[in-house]
């Protein structure tokens, strides 16, 4: 089988468990299900930073157990912290990220490596319960713009693909490929204006804030893994790579528009 037929396989097959998981997991299994994600692109991610395999192990299930026993151990704060991680977060896409790969930098201590990967991973597993929490329709909603953006992306980018979008970090990436990924998101935009009622500019400019994030994200991990001397994460699902392959644009917007709709949750 080609590439293309391995990647729209394994796709499918995620989506097959993830959408009914979606739709009728209760809070506490999707919860749980989300923090064992979170724990393989820990794993993923400790790898990618050579921590030795014992410790990557570690830090995979501490990771997770931590992301499963913040809600019960804070119990009436959680909300609270949650708000906070969301703040972490976009301090760090907005702020610390762009900093990183515009100075192209080379961060190889492990203690800074472990707190980056924290700062990655928790805000993003506390971003999938806020929205969960919210409703299906949220949650999937969110998270189309991602899916929608990559695929875009990935077929324009293949088509029309000429000029170089950061070929210091990631040379299969195109400008034209992003283009591609705003005119899709721009027709989501309008759907959604239209089945929803929401302003259609509003929408637009709020997707086109996480598609910057979306890219930001994808080419973060490639920066990291270029650094690693590594192509992929890891090698769990075929054609995409690892689960950190797979969320690495999620990590960047879930957490940012679940502070989102937090702040506007507060403001009505």
């Amino acid at each position: 089988m080609t590439p293309l037929v391995h990647r729209v396989l394994t796709a499918g097959l995620l989506l097959a468990v993830f959408v009914p998981a979606v739709l009728w997991a209760p809070a506490w299994l999707w919860q749980a299900l989300m923090a064992g994600v979170v724990g393989l692109a820990a794993y993923e991610w400790a790898r990618l930073s050579a921590f030795p395999l014992l410790s990557a192990r570690l830090y995979a299930v501490l990771l997770a157990l931590c992301a499963l026993g913040l809600p019960y151990g804070l119990m009436a704060a959680w909300p609270v912290y949650q708000s906070l991680l969301f703040a972490l977060a976009a301090l760090f896409w907005l702020v610390l990220a762009p900093l990183w790969l515009l100075g192209q930098w080379q961060v190889s201590a492990p203690v800074l490596r472990a707190v980056v990967g924290v700062m990655l991973l928790l805000p993003t597993w506390a971003a999938l319960a806020y929205l969960h929490a919210r409703g299906p329709a949220v949650l999937l909603g969110v998270m189309a713009v991602v899916w929608i953006a990559d695929t875009a992306a990935y077929f324009a980018g293949r088509q029309f693909g000429r000029h170089k979008l950061a070929p210091g970090i990631s040379p299969g990436k195109t400008w034209e490929g992003v283009m591609g990924a705003l005119l899709a998101l721009a027709v989501y935009a309008g759907v959604l204006s239209l089945t929803s009622g929401l302003p259609a500019l509003a929408l637009f400019v709020v997707i086109g804030g996480l598609l910057y994030l979306s890219v930001l994200g994808d080419l973060f991990e490639s920066w990291i893994k270029r650094v690693s001397g590594m192509k992929d994460s890891g090698d769990l699902l075929p054609g995409h790579g690892g689960v950190l392959d797979r969320i690495d644009a999620l990590t960047s917007t879930l957490p940012v528009a679940a502070g989102i709709l937090w702040w506007l949750e507060r403001s009505a």
